[in-house]
C-alpha cells in the first residue's frame, strides 16, 4: 500500500518546452506545502519565494496590475484525493481553487514515490518534486 499521508515541502516546479529545454513557473527555489491526511483530505500551496510585497495593506488600495502579478506567482487548492496503485495516479477532486473555475474539476497526477521524494506529473511536460517533512 502507498503511503502519502503527512506533510510535503516542495521542492522543485519544472517544465520541458518543445525544445527541451527546462523552465521553473514559480522560479528555480519555489516554496510550497503538500497535505494529505488518513481520511483522503487534501491541500496544496506553492508560490515564488521573489513575489514582490504590494504597495498596500489594503487590497482595496492596490492596482489590479499588481494584485495579479501576485496571483500569477501562486496556487492553492484544497478537496479529497483518491490513488490507483496500479495506474500510478493520484486524483485530486478540487473542492475550492484560488482560480474559481477549477473548483469541482478532478485534477489526475501520474506519480512517482521513492524513500521521502513524491514526484507529482500534472501533464507530460510538468514535474512537481516534493519531499517528506519529518518534522
Amino acid at each position: 500500500m502507498i503511503d502519502i499521508v503527512g506533510a510535503w515541502r516542495l521542492v522543485s516546479f519544472e517544465a520541458r518546452e518543445p525544445d527541451g529545454s527546462v523552465t521553473h513557473p514559480y522560479g528555480e527555489h519555489p516554496a510550497g506545502l503538500l497535505m494529505y491526511d488518513s481520511t483522503g483530505r487534501m491541500a496544496v500551496q506553492i508560490m515564488r519565494r521573489d513575489r514582490q510585497h504590494l504597495s498596500s495593506n489594503d487590497l482595496e488600495a492596490v492596482a489590479p496590475e499588481e494584485l495579479k502579478t501576485a496571483i500569477e506567482g501562486f496556487t492553492a487548492f484544497f478537496g479529497t484525493y483518491e490513488i490507483d496503485e496500479k495506474e500510478r495516479v493520484i486524483t485530486h477532486h478540487v473542492e475550492g481553487h484560488l482560480l474559481p473555475n477549477s473548483a469541482g474539476k478532478s485534477l489526475r497526477r501520474h506519480f512517482e514515490l521513492s524513500n521521502n521524494r513524491l514526484i507529482l506529473m500534472p501533464t507530460a511536460t510538468r514535474r512537481v518534486t516534493w519531499e517528506r517533512i519529518n518534522e
